[in-house]
Protein backbone atom coordinates (compact mmCIF):
# COMPACT_ATOMS: atom_id res chain seq x y z
CA UNK A 1 0.00 0.00 0.00
CA UNK A 2 1.25 3.06 -0.62
CA UNK A 3 1.08 6.55 0.64
CA UNK A 4 -1.08 7.57 -1.66
CA UNK A 5 -3.54 4.87 -1.30
CA UNK A 6 -3.34 5.58 2.01
CA UNK A 7 -4.11 9.35 1.91
CA UNK A 8 -7.32 8.06 -0.45
CA UNK A 9 -8.52 6.05 2.01
CA UNK A 10 -8.11 8.77 4.94
CA UNK A 11 -9.74 11.22 2.71
CA UNK A 12 -12.88 8.56 2.16
CA UNK A 13 -13.28 8.15 5.55
CA UNK A 14 -13.57 11.71 6.10
CA UNK A 15 -16.08 11.99 3.32
CA UNK A 16 -17.98 9.19 4.97
CA UNK A 17 -17.87 10.89 8.66
CA UNK A 18 -19.33 14.08 6.89
CA UNK A 19 -22.08 12.85 4.96
CA UNK A 20 -22.65 11.04 8.67
CA UNK A 21 -23.10 13.90 10.61
CA UNK A 22 -24.38 15.88 7.91
CA UNK A 23 -27.70 13.06 8.08
CA UNK A 24 -26.99 12.87 4.14
CA UNK A 25 -27.69 9.59 2.32
CA UNK A 26 -26.34 8.34 -0.73
CA UNK A 27 -27.53 6.36 -3.61
CA UNK A 28 -26.47 4.56 -7.45
CA UNK A 29 -28.80 3.64 -9.81
CA UNK A 30 -27.98 0.88 -12.50
CA UNK A 31 -31.38 2.22 -14.88
CA UNK A 32 -30.02 -0.37 -17.90
CA UNK A 33 -29.82 -3.29 -15.20
CA UNK A 34 -32.97 -1.89 -13.09
CA UNK A 35 -30.73 -1.69 -9.81
CA UNK A 36 -30.92 0.41 -7.28
CA UNK A 37 -28.20 0.87 -4.43
CA UNK A 38 -29.51 2.52 -1.17
CA UNK A 39 -26.79 2.98 1.55
CA UNK A 40 -27.19 2.62 5.45
CA UNK A 41 -27.71 6.42 5.72
CA UNK A 42 -30.34 6.58 3.12
CA UNK A 43 -31.94 3.68 4.54
CA UNK A 44 -32.53 5.26 8.36
CA UNK A 45 -33.64 8.63 6.40
CA UNK A 46 -36.29 7.11 4.17
CA UNK A 47 -37.18 3.68 5.55
CA UNK A 48 -35.91 1.68 2.51
CA UNK A 49 -33.73 -1.42 3.19
CA UNK A 50 -30.26 -0.92 2.57
CA UNK A 51 -28.54 -2.70 -0.40
CA UNK A 52 -30.24 -3.48 -3.77
CA UNK A 53 -33.31 -2.76 -4.76
CA UNK A 54 -35.22 -3.67 -7.69
CA UNK A 55 -36.28 -0.22 -9.86
CA UNK A 56 -36.58 0.26 -13.68
CA UNK A 57 -38.23 3.49 -13.98
CA UNK A 58 -38.79 6.67 -12.15
CA UNK A 59 -42.73 5.44 -11.22
CA UNK A 60 -41.20 2.76 -9.44
CA UNK A 61 -40.94 5.44 -6.71
CA UNK A 62 -44.10 6.77 -7.15
CA UNK A 63 -45.05 3.79 -4.19
CA UNK A 64 -43.21 6.03 -1.70
CA UNK A 65 -44.60 9.66 -2.19
CA UNK A 66 -47.11 11.26 -0.17
CA UNK A 67 -50.86 11.52 -2.19
CA UNK A 68 -50.62 15.25 -1.85
CA UNK A 69 -46.87 15.68 -3.82
CA UNK A 70 -47.82 12.77 -5.99
CA UNK A 71 -49.03 15.35 -9.37
CA UNK A 72 -45.99 17.76 -8.39
CA UNK A 73 -43.64 14.71 -8.41
CA UNK A 74 -44.96 13.81 -11.81
CA UNK A 75 -44.77 17.43 -13.16
CA UNK A 76 -40.79 16.82 -11.92
CA UNK A 77 -40.70 14.01 -13.98
CA UNK A 78 -42.11 15.69 -17.23
CA UNK A 79 -39.92 18.49 -17.38
CA UNK A 80 -36.55 16.22 -17.05
CA UNK A 81 -34.36 17.29 -20.10
CA UNK A 82 -33.34 14.51 -22.62
CA UNK A 83 -30.05 15.36 -21.70
CA UNK A 84 -27.70 14.52 -18.70
CA UNK A 85 -27.17 16.51 -15.76
CA UNK A 86 -28.16 18.04 -12.37
CA UNK A 87 -31.84 17.41 -10.81
CA UNK A 88 -32.83 18.22 -7.22
CA UNK A 89 -36.55 17.87 -5.82
CA UNK A 90 -37.87 18.14 -2.68
CA UNK A 91 -41.13 15.58 -1.48
CA UNK A 92 -42.47 14.23 1.48
CA UNK A 93 -41.78 10.41 1.31
CA UNK A 94 -43.69 7.58 3.60
CA UNK A 95 -41.58 5.28 5.18
CA UNK A 96 -42.32 1.53 4.25
CA UNK A 97 -40.61 0.37 7.53
CA UNK A 98 -42.71 2.64 10.36
CA UNK A 99 -45.07 4.36 7.61
CA UNK A 100 -44.00 7.45 9.39
CA UNK A 101 -43.62 10.67 6.74
CA UNK A 102 -40.44 12.59 6.29
CA UNK A 103 -39.54 15.91 3.78
CA UNK A 104 -36.42 14.61 1.82
CA UNK A 105 -34.42 16.42 -0.46
CA UNK A 106 -33.03 14.68 -3.62
CA UNK A 107 -30.21 16.00 -5.66
CA UNK A 108 -28.68 13.63 -8.40
CA UNK A 109 -26.72 13.68 -11.55
CA UNK A 110 -28.11 11.14 -14.19
CA UNK A 111 -25.89 9.67 -17.46
CA UNK A 112 -27.56 9.45 -20.29
CA UNK A 113 -26.66 7.59 -24.03
CA UNK A 114 -26.14 8.33 -27.26
CA UNK A 115 -29.67 7.83 -27.35
CA UNK A 116 -30.68 9.94 -24.83
CA UNK A 117 -32.04 7.38 -22.53
CA UNK A 118 -31.10 7.44 -18.70
CA UNK A 119 -28.41 4.62 -18.26
CA UNK A 120 -27.36 5.66 -14.53
CA UNK A 121 -27.82 7.88 -11.65
CA UNK A 122 -26.52 9.24 -8.30
CA UNK A 123 -27.20 11.56 -5.94
CA UNK A 124 -28.15 12.19 -2.48
CA UNK A 125 -31.02 12.50 0.21
CA UNK A 126 -31.14 14.59 2.88
CA UNK A 127 -33.73 14.81 5.98
CA UNK A 128 -35.50 18.64 5.52
CA UNK A 129 -38.54 17.41 7.99
CA UNK A 130 -37.36 19.95 10.53
CA UNK A 131 -36.53 22.86 8.26
CA UNK A 132 -40.17 22.58 6.86
CA UNK A 133 -42.34 21.76 9.89
CA UNK A 134 -40.28 25.43 11.08
CA UNK A 135 -41.55 26.80 7.57
CA UNK A 136 -45.08 26.07 8.44
CA UNK A 137 -44.65 26.64 12.08
CA UNK A 138 -43.95 30.25 10.30
CA UNK A 139 -46.36 30.22 7.93
CA UNK A 140 -49.01 29.20 10.55
CA UNK A 141 -47.52 32.12 12.64
CA UNK A 142 -47.52 34.74 10.15
CA UNK A 143 -51.43 33.97 9.30
CA UNK A 144 -52.05 34.16 13.30
CA UNK A 145 -50.44 37.67 13.42
CA UNK A 146 -52.15 38.51 10.31
CA UNK A 147 -55.60 37.34 11.61
CA UNK A 148 -54.63 39.61 14.76
CA UNK A 149 -53.93 42.66 13.29
CA UNK A 150 -56.58 42.74 11.60
CA UNK A 151 -58.64 42.10 14.63
CA UNK A 152 -57.11 44.86 16.70
CA UNK A 153 -57.38 47.42 13.67
CA UNK A 154 -61.06 46.07 13.55
CA UNK A 155 -61.68 47.05 17.25
CA UNK A 156 -59.76 49.95 16.56
CA UNK A 157 -61.40 50.90 13.96
CA UNK A 158 -65.16 50.19 16.36
CA UNK A 159 -63.90 51.77 19.57
CA UNK A 160 -63.35 55.52 17.21
CA UNK A 161 -67.08 55.06 15.69
CA UNK A 162 -68.36 54.24 18.89
CA UNK A 163 -66.45 56.87 21.20
CA UNK A 164 -67.33 59.62 18.17
CA UNK A 165 -70.99 59.00 18.44
CA UNK A 166 -71.19 59.51 22.22
CA UNK A 167 -68.94 62.56 22.17
CA UNK A 168 -69.37 66.15 21.85
CA UNK A 169 -66.08 67.71 20.66
CA UNK A 170 -62.85 66.20 19.53
CA UNK A 171 -60.93 67.32 22.94
CA UNK A 172 -63.20 65.08 24.46
CA UNK A 173 -63.26 62.38 21.81
CA UNK A 174 -59.06 62.65 21.71
CA UNK A 175 -59.10 62.11 25.54
CA UNK A 176 -61.66 58.87 25.70
CA UNK A 177 -60.16 57.35 22.75
CA UNK A 178 -56.82 57.70 23.25
CA UNK A 179 -57.51 56.00 26.91
CA UNK A 180 -59.06 52.87 25.33
CA UNK A 181 -56.61 52.55 23.29
CA UNK A 182 -53.53 52.72 26.17
CA UNK A 183 -55.72 50.16 27.89
CA UNK A 184 -55.86 47.63 24.84
CA UNK A 185 -52.10 48.09 24.45
CA UNK A 186 -51.29 47.41 28.00
CA UNK A 187 -53.38 44.01 27.85
CA UNK A 188 -51.45 43.10 24.68
CA UNK A 189 -47.97 44.38 26.23
CA UNK A 190 -48.78 41.45 28.76
CA UNK A 191 -50.27 39.04 26.74
CA UNK A 192 -47.14 39.76 24.22
CA UNK A 193 -44.39 39.22 27.62
CA UNK A 194 -46.33 35.89 28.07
CA UNK A 195 -46.06 34.81 24.04
CA UNK A 196 -49.64 35.45 24.26
CA UNK A 197 -50.12 32.42 26.27
CA UNK A 198 -51.86 34.70 28.58
CA UNK A 199 -52.71 37.33 30.86
CA UNK A 200 -52.27 37.66 35.00
CA UNK A 201 -55.55 39.82 35.95
CA UNK A 202 -53.21 41.38 39.03
CA UNK A 203 -51.12 42.75 35.99
CA UNK A 204 -54.34 44.41 34.11
CA UNK A 205 -55.58 45.74 37.11
CA UNK A 206 -51.74 47.26 38.46
CA UNK A 207 -51.71 48.42 35.01
CA UNK A 208 -54.92 50.09 34.82
CA UNK A 209 -54.69 51.22 38.82
CA UNK A 210 -51.35 51.73 40.11
CA UNK A 211 -50.75 55.36 39.06
CA UNK A 212 -54.02 56.52 39.83
CA UNK A 213 -53.79 57.56 43.40
CA UNK A 214 -51.74 54.59 45.23
CA UNK A 215 -53.45 55.51 48.77
CA UNK A 216 -56.53 55.55 47.11
CA UNK A 217 -56.65 51.89 45.67
CA UNK A 218 -56.13 48.56 46.63
CA UNK A 219 -56.86 45.05 44.86
CA UNK A 220 -56.61 41.37 45.49
CA UNK A 221 -57.15 37.50 44.44
CA UNK A 222 -55.92 34.35 43.36
CA UNK A 223 -53.62 34.11 40.67
CA UNK A 224 -55.54 33.70 37.65
CA UNK A 225 -54.34 33.71 33.62
CA UNK A 226 -56.63 35.08 31.03
CA UNK A 227 -57.31 34.30 27.27
CA UNK A 228 -55.80 36.94 24.83
CA UNK A 229 -59.56 37.58 24.45
CA UNK A 230 -60.90 37.65 27.79
CA UNK A 231 -57.45 40.12 29.02
CA UNK A 232 -58.39 42.74 26.30
CA UNK A 233 -61.98 42.55 27.66
CA UNK A 234 -61.21 42.82 30.96
CA UNK A 235 -58.43 45.92 30.31
CA UNK A 236 -61.50 47.83 28.30
CA UNK A 237 -63.78 46.92 31.47
CA UNK A 238 -61.59 48.21 33.90
CA UNK A 239 -60.20 51.46 32.41
CA UNK A 240 -63.98 52.44 31.80
CA UNK A 241 -64.53 51.89 35.16
CA UNK A 242 -61.30 54.01 36.37
CA UNK A 243 -61.87 56.96 34.03
CA UNK A 244 -65.25 57.19 35.51
CA UNK A 245 -63.55 56.83 38.49
CA UNK A 246 -61.43 59.40 38.02
CA UNK A 247 -63.65 61.91 36.53
CA UNK A 248 -67.20 61.58 38.62
CA UNK A 249 -66.99 59.10 41.33
CA UNK A 250 -64.74 57.93 44.24
CA UNK A 251 -60.83 59.18 42.63
CA UNK A 252 -62.14 62.32 42.19
CA UNK A 253 -62.03 63.71 45.52
CA UNK A 254 -59.56 62.49 47.89
CA UNK A 255 -61.43 60.71 50.46
CA UNK A 256 -62.36 58.29 48.12
CA UNK A 257 -61.20 54.60 47.64
CA UNK A 258 -61.44 51.63 45.04
CA UNK A 259 -60.90 48.56 46.35
CA UNK A 260 -60.95 45.54 43.15
CA UNK A 261 -61.00 42.00 44.32
CA UNK A 262 -61.59 38.25 42.44
CA UNK A 263 -62.38 35.50 42.73
CA UNK A 264 -62.31 31.89 41.40
CA UNK A 265 -65.84 30.65 40.72
CA UNK A 266 -66.91 26.78 41.10
CA UNK A 267 -67.20 26.19 37.45
CA UNK A 268 -63.63 27.63 36.61
CA UNK A 269 -64.26 30.63 35.95
CA UNK A 270 -64.23 34.58 38.14
CA UNK A 271 -66.17 37.28 39.39
CA UNK A 272 -64.16 40.56 39.69
CA UNK A 273 -66.30 43.02 42.19
CA UNK A 274 -65.61 47.00 41.49
CA UNK A 275 -66.19 48.55 44.81
CA UNK A 276 -66.17 52.56 45.57
CA UNK A 277 -66.73 54.23 48.52
CA UNK A 278 -65.94 57.76 49.79
CA UNK A 279 -66.52 59.88 46.88
CA UNK A 280 -69.69 61.96 45.64
CA UNK A 281 -73.22 61.03 46.39
CA UNK A 282 -73.78 58.67 43.40
CA UNK A 283 -76.73 59.61 40.71
CA UNK A 284 -78.30 57.44 38.48
CA UNK A 285 -77.31 58.76 35.61
CA UNK A 286 -79.40 60.87 32.84
CA UNK A 287 -78.37 58.62 29.98
CA UNK A 288 -76.32 55.62 28.99
CA UNK A 289 -72.95 55.98 27.34
CA UNK A 290 -70.41 54.04 25.30
CA UNK A 291 -68.72 53.03 28.87
CA UNK A 292 -71.63 51.51 30.07
CA UNK A 293 -72.95 49.63 27.15
CA UNK A 294 -69.24 48.45 26.81
CA UNK A 295 -69.34 46.88 29.98
CA UNK A 296 -72.71 45.77 30.39
CA UNK A 297 -72.42 44.08 26.80
CA UNK A 298 -68.90 44.01 25.22
CA UNK A 299 -67.38 43.26 28.37
CA UNK A 300 -69.35 40.62 29.31
CA UNK A 301 -69.64 39.17 26.24
CA UNK A 302 -66.41 38.37 25.75
CA UNK A 303 -66.01 37.01 29.03
CA UNK A 304 -68.48 34.53 28.25
CA UNK A 305 -70.53 35.71 31.69
CA UNK A 306 -72.50 39.22 32.77
CA UNK A 307 -71.37 42.75 34.00
CA UNK A 308 -73.54 44.32 36.59
CA UNK A 309 -73.31 47.92 37.41
CA UNK A 310 -74.97 49.08 40.44
CA UNK A 311 -74.77 52.89 41.39
CA UNK A 312 -75.41 53.04 44.73
CA UNK A 313 -75.72 56.27 46.61
CA UNK A 314 -71.99 55.78 48.56
CA UNK A 315 -70.37 54.56 45.82
CA UNK A 316 -70.52 52.71 42.20
CA UNK A 317 -70.27 48.77 42.44
CA UNK A 318 -69.66 46.69 39.37
CA UNK A 319 -69.35 42.76 39.43
CA UNK A 320 -68.12 41.24 36.14
CA UNK A 321 -68.62 37.53 36.28
CA UNK A 322 -66.56 35.37 33.78
CA UNK A 323 -66.77 31.73 32.30
CA UNK A 324 -64.31 29.01 32.68
CA UNK A 325 -63.20 29.50 28.94
CA UNK A 326 -61.47 32.20 29.89
CA UNK A 327 -58.84 31.43 32.17
CA UNK A 328 -56.19 29.36 31.19
CA UNK A 329 -52.90 27.49 32.48
CA UNK A 330 -50.07 29.31 33.92
CA UNK A 331 -47.99 30.08 30.86
CA UNK A 332 -44.44 28.59 31.23
CA UNK A 333 -43.20 32.85 30.63
CA UNK A 334 -44.49 35.30 33.28
CA UNK A 335 -43.48 38.59 33.29
CA UNK A 336 -43.04 41.13 36.00
CA UNK A 337 -46.39 43.27 37.21
CA UNK A 338 -46.09 46.22 34.68
CA UNK A 339 -45.56 49.93 35.73
CA UNK A 340 -48.83 51.59 36.46
CA UNK A 341 -49.96 53.93 33.27
CA UNK A 342 -52.26 57.34 34.19
CA UNK A 343 -55.25 57.04 33.35
CA UNK A 344 -56.48 59.74 31.65
CA UNK A 345 -58.82 62.59 33.35
CA UNK A 346 -62.25 64.51 31.92
CA UNK A 347 -59.90 67.78 31.88
CA UNK A 348 -58.66 68.49 27.77
CA UNK A 349 -55.28 69.73 27.67
CA UNK A 350 -55.10 73.16 27.68
CA UNK A 351 -51.38 74.59 27.29
CA UNK A 352 -50.72 73.78 31.05
CA UNK A 353 -47.16 72.52 29.69
CA UNK A 354 -45.51 75.45 28.49
CA UNK A 355 -43.30 74.79 26.35
CA UNK A 356 -42.44 78.37 24.34
CA UNK A 357 -39.53 79.14 23.10
CA UNK A 358 -38.02 75.70 23.33
CA UNK A 359 -36.30 74.07 20.51
CA UNK A 360 -37.27 70.21 20.96
CA UNK A 361 -35.11 67.71 17.96
CA UNK A 362 -37.97 64.83 17.44
CA UNK A 363 -36.78 61.55 16.51
CA UNK A 364 -39.22 59.49 15.12
CA UNK A 365 -39.35 56.95 12.24
CA UNK A 366 -43.06 56.68 11.87
CA UNK A 367 -44.14 59.76 9.36
CA UNK A 368 -47.93 60.52 11.34
CA UNK A 369 -46.80 60.05 14.74
CA UNK A 370 -43.98 62.68 13.83
CA UNK A 371 -46.39 64.78 12.33
CA UNK A 372 -48.88 64.66 15.01
CA UNK A 373 -45.77 65.38 17.82
CA UNK A 374 -44.82 68.33 15.59
CA UNK A 375 -48.33 70.00 15.81
CA UNK A 376 -48.88 69.10 19.42
CA UNK A 377 -45.55 70.51 20.55
CA UNK A 378 -45.81 73.36 18.47
CA UNK A 379 -48.80 74.06 20.00
CA UNK A 380 -47.25 74.21 23.35
CA UNK A 381 -44.97 76.79 22.08
CA UNK A 382 -41.64 74.70 21.01
CA UNK A 383 -39.63 75.11 18.16
CA UNK A 384 -39.00 71.88 15.98
CA UNK A 385 -36.02 70.71 14.83
CA UNK A 386 -36.58 68.06 12.63
CA UNK A 387 -38.57 65.60 12.52
CA UNK A 388 -35.77 63.50 11.89
CA UNK A 389 -36.44 59.37 10.31
CA UNK A 390 -33.77 57.94 10.52
CA UNK A 391 -30.43 57.80 12.70
CA UNK A 392 -28.47 59.54 9.92
CA UNK A 393 -30.94 62.31 10.19
CA UNK A 394 -31.00 62.24 13.76
CA UNK A 395 -27.09 62.73 13.42
CA UNK A 396 -26.94 65.47 11.39
CA UNK A 397 -29.05 67.86 13.51
CA UNK A 398 -26.86 67.26 16.37
CA UNK A 399 -25.14 70.71 15.47
CA UNK A 400 -27.71 72.66 16.08
CA UNK A 401 -29.04 74.42 19.22
CA UNK A 402 -31.41 71.76 21.35
CA UNK A 403 -32.64 72.14 24.84
CA UNK A 404 -34.86 69.03 24.68
CA UNK A 405 -35.49 65.63 22.40
CA UNK A 406 -38.28 63.22 22.16
CA UNK A 407 -36.78 60.06 20.86
CA UNK A 408 -38.97 56.60 19.35
CA UNK A 409 -36.55 53.59 20.48
CA UNK A 410 -36.15 52.40 17.54
CA UNK A 411 -35.22 53.53 14.42
CA UNK A 412 -36.19 50.85 11.30
CA UNK A 413 -34.43 48.72 13.23
CA UNK A 414 -31.78 50.61 14.56
CA UNK A 415 -31.06 51.76 18.67
CA UNK A 416 -31.60 55.57 18.95
CA UNK A 417 -28.72 54.98 22.14
CA UNK A 418 -25.82 56.70 19.45
CA UNK A 419 -28.27 59.92 19.58
CA UNK A 420 -29.18 59.38 23.33
CA UNK A 421 -25.62 58.75 24.01
CA UNK A 422 -24.37 62.71 22.64
CA UNK A 423 -27.68 64.50 24.13
CA UNK A 424 -26.66 62.81 27.38
CA UNK A 425 -23.16 63.95 27.62
CA UNK A 426 -24.37 67.53 26.90
CA UNK A 427 -27.00 67.44 29.64
CA UNK A 428 -30.16 67.58 27.29
CA UNK A 429 -32.89 66.39 28.88
CA UNK A 430 -34.71 63.82 26.37
CA UNK A 431 -37.77 61.06 26.96
CA UNK A 432 -38.09 58.09 24.92
CA UNK A 433 -41.30 57.38 23.01
CA UNK A 434 -41.15 53.20 22.87
CA UNK A 435 -43.33 50.39 21.78
CA UNK A 436 -41.51 47.89 23.63
CA UNK A 437 -42.83 48.23 27.21
CA UNK A 438 -40.90 48.07 30.13
CA UNK A 439 -38.02 46.18 28.65
CA UNK A 440 -36.01 48.45 26.45
CA UNK A 441 -32.55 46.87 26.61
CA UNK A 442 -29.68 49.54 26.56
CA UNK A 443 -31.95 52.49 26.90
CA UNK A 444 -32.65 51.75 30.93
CA UNK A 445 -29.01 52.98 31.55
CA UNK A 446 -30.21 56.85 30.32
CA UNK A 447 -32.27 58.70 33.09
CA UNK A 448 -34.90 59.54 30.95
CA UNK A 449 -38.64 58.81 30.96
CA UNK A 450 -40.42 56.29 29.04
CA UNK A 451 -43.83 57.34 27.72
CA UNK A 452 -45.28 53.77 26.25
CA UNK A 453 -47.14 53.79 22.63
CA UNK A 454 -49.63 54.84 22.09
CA UNK A 455 -49.64 58.14 23.67
CA UNK A 456 -51.48 61.21 23.66
CA UNK A 457 -48.98 64.25 22.82
CA UNK A 458 -49.93 66.16 25.65
CA UNK A 459 -47.83 63.39 28.16
CA UNK A 460 -44.90 64.01 25.69
CA UNK A 461 -45.49 67.76 26.32
CA UNK A 462 -45.94 67.14 30.37
CA UNK A 463 -42.45 65.47 30.42
CA UNK A 464 -40.76 67.78 28.49
CA UNK A 465 -41.96 70.67 30.39
CA UNK A 466 -40.96 69.31 33.98
CA UNK A 467 -37.23 68.26 31.96
CA UNK A 468 -36.78 71.73 31.47
CA UNK A 469 -38.01 73.10 34.45
CA UNK A 470 -35.82 70.74 36.21
CA UNK A 471 -32.84 71.75 33.96
CA UNK A 472 -33.76 75.43 34.50
CA UNK A 473 -33.80 75.21 38.35
CA UNK A 474 -30.68 72.96 38.29
CA UNK A 475 -28.20 75.07 35.76
CA UNK A 476 -24.85 73.53 34.82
Amino acid sequence: MTQGDLSRRDKHRLLERALEVAGIGEFEWDVVSGVFVVSERMAAITGLAAGSMPANTISDFERLIHSDDLAGFRDFKARQPSAGGVYEFEVRCIRPSDGRTVWVRVIGVVNRGPDGQAQNATGIVSDITERKLEEQQRQTLMAELDHRVKNVLATVQSLATQTARQTTSLEIFLQKFGGRLKAMASANELLTAARWRGAAIDHLVAAELGSLAPVQTAWEGPELFLTPRAANALALGLHELAANAVRYGALSVETGRVNVKWTRLADGGFQLTWTESGGPTVKSPVRRGFGSTLLEQVTSRELNGETIIEPRPAGVVAKLRAGPATVVPRPETVPDAPKPRVVETVAPFSGGSNLRGARVLIVEDAVLLAMELEMGLSEAGAVIIGPAYELEDATALLDQQIDAAVLDANLNGHAVTPIAEVLAARKIPFVFATGYGETVGALGRFDAPMIRKPYDVTEVAAALAELLKVKTSHPK
